[in-house]
């Protein structure tokens, strides 16, 4: 079972929606206990950095949390998508510093001045860092829509995207995955890289 969680800010309709047409068993949900249960965990994340956090830790009277780090540590295959992705860093400069979960050491900033036109949205293409998640999706369009973004590429990086300037489109480290854009909303390659992280064994994402 796959469980999508729903803490007031995320795409969570398009997101299980993906993963029913894919034929997985997929629950919404706000409950710990059901991480517990869960083979395999996804945390979307639309909207602002500071309330997102802040509905995270409040959510389940703050037993969400530590569930998904007992998840991360157990080896869960754990996927955050876009908000979701960033808030599992260390922090985000939107509207001043804020905290975020510190599961890979990263810091979200705003796209510069000279990147475009902000927030970047629409279709962009990936290059694949290699690892499981992006397999078969080297080189695909995929849909983005954010202000703030990892910039460069880490080691931990999966993949990267190119607008004003490189930065990181998804994260592949151990059971730890993350995409900046919205695989639920990318066609085929979208859900490619969903099917790939579905049949991820655990501690292998």
């Amino acid at each position: 079972m796959i469980a999508v969680l729903d803490y007031d800010c995320g795409n969570l309709r398009s997101v299980s929606k993906a993963l029913e047409y894919l034929g997985y068993e997929t629950i919404v949900t706000r409950e710990a206990a059901d991480i517990a249960r869960a083979s395999r965990v996804i945390l979307p994340g639309v909207g602002a950095f500071a309330d997102a956090i802040r509905l995270f830790k409040q959510s389940d009277g703050g037993r969400l949390e530590p569930a998904l780090r007992d998840a991360v540590a157990r080896g869960k295959p754990v996927l955050g998508i876009c908000l979701g992705m960033q808030i599992m860093a260390l922090g985000s400069d939107e509207d001043g510093w804020h905290d975020g979960l510190g599961l890979f050491d990263a810091s979200v900033t705003r796209f510069p001045p000279d990147a475009g036109k902000v927030p970047h949205m629409g279709w962009n293409r990936i290059a694949s860092r290699g690892g499981s998640l992006l397999d078969g999706a080297d080189g695909e369009y995929v849909y983005f829509v954010h202000s703030y973004r990892i910039a460069g590429a880490h080691e931990w990086t999966a993949a990267s995207c190119d607008y004003g300037g490189a930065f990181t489109a998804a994260v592949q480290r151990g059971n730890l995955c993350a995409t900046q854009f919205h695989p639920e909303k990318s066609g085929a390659a979208g859900l490619r890289i969903l099917r790939n992280f579905a049949a991820m064994e655990a501690g292998t994402c």
